[in-house]
């Protein structure tokens, strides 16, 4: 609220309606973005000195100081008392406090400065200022709680001061002490996105969330259990086009699922399952639109496969049509095949992904997934996107099949490796010589302490290949031999042709095999007959 708005107020008109006429409601709110500041290489020569004369005519700013900082803060609370009181002593007049409004509002955007001096942030904790900028989050005028927000989401930015992490800590706590989380959720219900500064005002909220996860991790539980995920479920859930806003709660779902069971649980039982699969579902038939959208696509595939590491929601999941959906999705040639594979090989690895297995096999997804694995995955790069690694999902997925499938459908999967002369195997052997070679050339430049950092290169080959190279050495071995003789003997030809011993077939399977234990995802139970199965795989390839 400025001097401008009040010139243009119109007692006739109830408060509530005046404010609104500011607006356009056509506006369509972009979060505000930090300004970079760079050289002057692009100015002409007469434009550089411009510019530079203009800078050396600039009045010098005092430096603002403690004894600046509390003559701002017995300014705030003045104009703070003196709205109380007027609002208090006039409710139905606007007439009356709208003046001690405009001046409120601009004692907060002045306080804003605070927020360059962490190293003050002491001084507003020993004071009763931070009690009164959060009562004014749920102050009647929008615009002051509005205010307030964009205030505490400056005060709480960590990439403006991370020097002074420590202080800006010391002000998270303080504020999840009073409840933050639920008070900012409340308030959030009162703004109206289609109004560019309420839509902004949302925004703010969010990275106040952000913001103080990021500082406090430990948080991500705790806000859940405020109220912050029930919300950030509806408001992805809201029908309309895509905005930032949709964006940003996508993200911050993912960021609260990413590594907490108990975040996991609870989307389970909001019905964020069906939730995330709806959203999901738009994009069966359409692309993406702009990058950002992209973007918040990817973070709804995310989401689904962080809560699919819960054993519990596998079944959510199933029963929610999840597997048939991901099944048309890998159909289509639309940007989200690569997410939909993806989340396959989450929704079936392990033992708890044995539901999800038969049930592929059953409504014939072995019918899409086949050929996607004989397709190079150079021949599916996107627009615009990074060459994903198809292979890997494909071939882990592949694995899970004969790990988790009865007979029948185990038989199903093998039976794919004998059609159309085989071709299948040879594409399989095609991926083990190129991920083996890919692994191979994993190394460290400084050889030096080499047996401290065995488990950082094992880390560095899994991210440069292994975990494929794994899936991948785990089915030949175990199609060679469960599957016909014709499989045996083609498998034999191919490694001869490049003389590939099976020692170095089973030598990889067992580096996976002593590195089961370091498995977060799987039981102590199931690593058991995880190394079961391999010692029996092992002593049968031969």
């Amino acid at each position: 609220m400025n001097v401008d708005e009040l010139l243009k107020y119109e007692p006739s008109k109830s408060f509530e309606d005046s404010r609104k006429t500011r607006f356009h409601e056509n506006d369509n709110f972009e979060p505000k973005k930090k300004i970079k500041t760079g050289n002057l290489d692009h100015l002409t020569e007469k434009e550089r000195l411009e510019v530079l004369k203009m800078l050396e005519n600039e009045p010098e700013v005092e430096p603002f100081t403690e004894t600046s900082l509390r003559k701002l803060m017995t300014q705030f609370d003045k104009k703070f008392a003196k709205n109380q009181e007027m609002r208090i002593k006039y409710p139905e007049n606007p007439e009356k406090f709208m003046e001690s409004e405009i001046e409120l509002n601009q004692v907060i955007q002045e306080m804003h400065t605070v927020s360059t001096r962490p190293d003050f942030y002491p001084i507003l904790l020993d004071s009763s200022f931070l009690q009164s900028l959060l009562s004014l989050i749920s102050h009647e005028n929008i615009d002051i709680s509005a205010a307030a927000v964009s205030l505490l989401q400056e005060l709480t930015d960590l990439e403006s001061s991370m020097e002074y992490l420590e202080e800006i800590k010391v002000l998270i706590d303080y504020l999840f002490e009073q409840q933050v989380f639920s008070l900012l959720i409340s308030n959030l219900d009162r703004f109206d996105e289609s109004n560019k500064d309420e839509s902004e005002a949302v925004h703010n909220t969010m990275a106040i969330f952000e913001n103080m996860i990021e500082a406090k991790p430990s948080l991500s539980v705790e806000s859940s259990k405020q109220g912050l995920l029930p919300w950030l479920l509806k408001r992805i859930k809201v029908k309309g086009p895509f905005d930032s806003n949709k964006l940003y709660a996508a993200e911050l779902l993912s960021i609260l699922v990413q590594n907490h069971d108990e975040n996991r649980k609870s989307v389970g039982e909001l019905d964020g399952i069906d939730i995330l699969l709806l959203q999901i579902a738009y994009y069966k038939k359409h692309n993406p639109a702009s990058a950002e959208e992209y973007e918040y696509m990817e973070n709804l595939f995310d989401c689904l496969c962080s809560c699919l590491m819960l054993p519990a929601n596998r079944l959510k999941f199933l029963h929610a049509e999840g597997l048939q959906l991901m099944r048309l999705i890998l159909r289509e040639q639309k940007n989200a095949r690569h997410s939909a594979l993806k989340v396959l090989s989450y929704a079936m690895n392990n033992l708890e992904g044995k539901e999800n297995c038969q049930a592929f096999v059953e409504m014939l997804g072995l019918g899409i997934l086949f050929p996607l694995f004989m397709k190079p995955a150079d021949s599916r790069k996107k627009k615009n996107k990074e060459n994903h690694n198809y292979d890997e999902y494909v071939v882990s997925i592949i694995s899970s099949l004969l790990k988790n499938c009865s007979d029948d459908n185990k038989n199903r999967v093998i039976g794919k490796f004998v059609e159309s002369d085989h071709e299948k195997i040879d594409r399989l052997i095609e991926l083990y010589f190129k991920y083996k070679e890919q692994v191979e050339k994993v190394r460290f430049s400084d050889e030096e302490d080499m047996e401290d950092r065995e488990d950082e290169l094992y880390l560095k080959k899994l991210e440069n290949g292994l975990f494929a190279l794994q899936a991948i050495v785990y089915i030949i071995v175990d199609i060679y031999i469960n599957g016909q003789e014709s499989i045996k003997n083609r498998i034999n030809k191919l490694l001869n042709l490049r003389n590939e011993s099976k020692k170095s077939v089973v030598k990889i399977l067992k580096e996976y095999q002593e590195n089961l234990g370091d498995d977060e995802t799987k039981s102590s139970s199931e690593i058991q007959q995880e190394n079961d199965r391999i010692n029996n795989l092992i002593q049968n390839f031969k």
